[in-house]
This record gives structure tokens, sequence and C-alpha cells, in this order.
């Protein structure tokens, strides 16, 4: 690569737990030398698929991009709860577990994101007010889950599979089950682009092409 400026386009990135996205796109970007964006964000527990903007013209496709349908594997806790919504959370014991089948949401929902989230209230990102001790009421939001299936329960344990809008709170569709938290989550396709093609760079033209062919 001597002398020939950084390629450009869509990089897609398998992100381990306990790094946070923003970690991720710097990483990138250091290693790069060149303006990196992103398609959406995961919780630093969370692991999966990250799509990284690599360079102008692939950021300036952003919105394009951040519209995209997410899927979800997602590992439910029952029988306690956690004030986060995941493991890093303080998490309570109160041995209640679900009745009978479980009522899995499907379609337009109103979804109140949990107080440890990145929106913004007051212009201020939610997760910092409630870490200040500060009491967090996040507004509702519109989203949309496509599909929501269980794949196996056993015990106080049950793994999903869940394909959702983007902005949609996955730790919040596990909590409203009941009293459970999201134990693990692994984002495993956005749109047409799945978490097996990690290392993959697309060009612009590509990855816009993908999404084409999909809708």
């Amino acid at each position: 690569m001597s002398g020939n400026a950084p390629e450009a386009g869509v990089l897609l990135v398998d992100k381990p737990a306990g790094i946070t996205s923003h970690d991720a796109v710097a990483r990138v970007r250091r290693e790069r030398g060149q303006k990196t964006g992103h398609a959406g964000t995961l919780d630093p527990f969370a692991t999966g698929l990250l799509l990284l903007l690599l360079g102008r013209e692939a950021t300036r496709c952003q919105p394009r991009f951040m519209a995209l349908r997410k899927t979800y594997r997602a590992i439910a806790r029952f029988g306690a709860v956690s004030t986060t919504g995941d493991p890093d959370g303080e998490i309570t014991e109160t041995g209640v577990m679900p009745d009978g089948p479980l009522e899995l949401p499907v379609g337009d929902i109103t979804q109140r994101p949990p107080a440890y989230s990145a929106v913004k209230v007051g212009g201020v990102r939610a997760y910092k007010r409630a870490r200040r001790g500060e009491e967090v009421e996040v507004p509702e939001r519109r989203v949309t889950v496509h599909s929501f299936e269980q794949l196996w329960r056993r015990r106080e344990h049950a793994e999903f599979e869940i394909e959702c809008s983007s902005g949609t709170y996955v730790r919040s569709l596990i909590a409203d089950l009941g009293d459970a938290y999201c134990e693990s989550l692994r984002r495993t396709a956005i749109g047409p682009f799945s978490v097996e093609d990690a290392g993959t760079l697309l060009s612009v033209a590509d990855a816009v092409a993908r999404i084409s062919r999909r809708a």
C-alpha cells in the first residue's frame, strides 16, 4: 500500500465482548488512517456484526445502512432482574419463573429504551445520567419486531432469535418477558450482511447493490 490512499468501503467486523463499538471504530481508524464511521452500535457485553464505514463515500451513505433490519441471538435468564438489562448491571434474584408458553411480541410495538442506553435525554446520554444516580425516563418509541422465535428453553434460560427494526432495544424485549434479563446477545446480521462474512471489505457500490437486491 506504499503511497496509496487507504481503500474505502464497508468493512464487516465481528465485535468481541468487553469493548465498545467506539473502541472498534477507533481501532480501525488508527490502523487505516482514514475517516471511519459505523452503521449501528452494540453494547459492550454484546458481540457480533458491526458495519464500519471507511472513507467519505461510505460515511455519506450512513443513513441507508443505519435503517437496515437487525438480527440477533439472545439468551435470557429468568428469575432475576438487572438494573441495566444485561450482566453488567446489579443483579437481583427474584426466583420468579414464567409459567407456560411465553408471549413473544411481533409487529409494531411501543418500547421504552432502558435508562442505561445511549439515547439522549435533555442533550445528555441516558446512561451518563443513570450512572450519576439521576432518575431517567427515556421517551417511548415505536419499533417493529419482524420475528421473535424461541429456539430452546431449559430451566431458567432460553434462547431467542429476533429480527427487528433499527432502534429496537433487545434488552427491553427480554426484560418485558417477565423477571428476566439479557445474559448474552449476538448480532448475526444487518440487512443482507452476515457476521459469517466478518473481515470482508466491500466497495460502497457492492454494499449498496446487496441492499437493493434484498429490497
